[in-house]
């Protein structure tokens, strides 16, 4: 089980590496308002959807993401074209599914999450007629964000650390305790067939996108179609209880139906399309390959180092949670500028390490940061501004 856990390891942790590193790039070099503007109309939809495919933000992430899109004045069809396309890729992932799986099947997987995310969004266009409403965006624009680019390409890896502990262990016992040629028989049953199977297994399980590739490689080594595992790859990082829950809220039962059957029924269809037209197997490398080049254990040396500076700065935060003694009255203060989780992560950590701060709790929606401290409201401000964040 460990060996087999390692070779997951050493397969995943190069091409993982590789991609937080093009989304640090990517990152720094855009506008930091360039996610938030001009998404309205069918273009809008396209645009969104076109920026949302390489974005490496899980299930988790695109929730805050996608919402702020709207917030901003997005369309509500750029949005969810938005939210379907995001979590199924991310340029983190299709490099691990690449590296496990092969260039066809990546290609074929990140083409479907643009056609769904399409399609998704342009339906979700056609319910309304808010389209040319006039947009509240600000004009002003700044030419790099202030978070640096290590420091968001371990952002980008710190919201999926477990699941990716969760993807290697999982995709390891399969290997180990599923005899090979356990799901053969699933290659005579229809492709339809097979892809609402996967579909039953995919929706449950909460995982992103990236930590579920080395499942989908083990399931497929053990027989199972690709084409069910595509449905696997598409289908679970964009349906969960959480994404859901806020496509409902945001946009109501009309929309959800419109989400809920593009990414079922277009899943299931794509899957369809790739077993009757591209007879292309997995590589099964994860299982055979015992030979590693030396940057691919230098990389799993690095990741690990990382996931273990995770673990500690959790205990760290879990403990001084725990020991922070009862203070002075909280301050709450309006934020501006948080996006995603780890801007909530971020600008909360700032706020425990500072002196005199008893405790500090961030919430994206609303922006608001509650403090409690020894400090004049002035200096809590001051720490917010210094993380990159704005005080309304």
């Amino acid at each position: 089980m460990l060996q087999a856990m390692w070779e997951v390891w050493l397969q995943l942790s190069p091409w993982l590496l590789l991609g937080a590193a093009a989304a640090g790039v990517l990152h720094v070099l855009l506008p930091r308002d360039f996610a938030r503007r001009q998404f309205r109309g069918v273009s809008g939809v396209l645009k969104a959807v076109a920026l949302g495919v390489p974005l490496p933000l899980c299930s988790c992430g695109v929730i805050p993401a996608g919402l702020g899109l709207k917030k901003d004045g997005a369309s509500d069809g750029a949005t969810v074209g938005f939210l379907i396309s995001t979590p199924q890729t991310g340029v983190d992932s299709l490099l691990v599914s690449a590296s496990f799986l092969g260039w066809p099947f990546t290609i074929f997987k990140c083409a479907s999450a643009l056609v769904m995310g399409l399609v998704g969004g342009v339906a979700t266009e056609a319910l309304h007629t808010n389209a040319d409403e006039a947009s509240s965006l600000p004009e002003a624009t700044q030419p790099h964000s202030t978070v640096g680019f290590f420091e968001h390409m371990v952002d980008v890896i710190r919201p999926i650390w477990k699941w990716i502990v969760f993807g290697v262990v999982a995709s390891a016992a399969i290997t180990v305790w599923i005899p090979p040629g356990a799901m053969a028989g699933w290659s005579d049953v229809h492709p339809a067939l097979t892809g609402l199977a996967a579909l039953a297994i995919a929706v449950p399980l909460y995982v992103c996108a990236t930590a579920s590739v080395p499942i989908a490689a083990a399931l497929v080594m053990q027989g199972m179609p690709t084409g069910a595992a595509l449905v696997f790859l598409m289908a679970g990082p964009a349906t969960n209880v959480a994404t859901i829950g806020a496509v409902k809220r945001a946009f109501g039962n009309r929309v959800l139906g419109v989400y809920s059957a593009t990414v079922v029924l277009g899943s299931v269809g794509l899957a369809y399309v790739y077993d009757a037209f591209i007879p292309f197997e997995a590589l099964g490398t994860m299982a055979h390959e015992h030979g590693h080049a030396w940057w691919a254990w230098v990389s799993a040396f690095v990741l690990g180092a990382l996931f273990l500076y995770f673990i500690v700065d959790d205990v760290r935060a879990a403990v001084r949670r725990r020991h922070a003694p009862r203070a002075q009255a909280a301050v709450t203060i309006e934020v501006e500028g948080l996006t995603c989780n780890n801007c909530v992560r971020k600008l909360e950590r700032a706020l425990q390490e500072t002196e005199g701060v008893t405790s500090a709790t961030v919430t994206l929606h609303p922006g608001h940061a509650t403090v409690e401290s020894s400090l004049p409201r002035g200096d809590l401000e001051a720490v917010i501004r210094t993380t990159g964040y704005a005080v309304k």
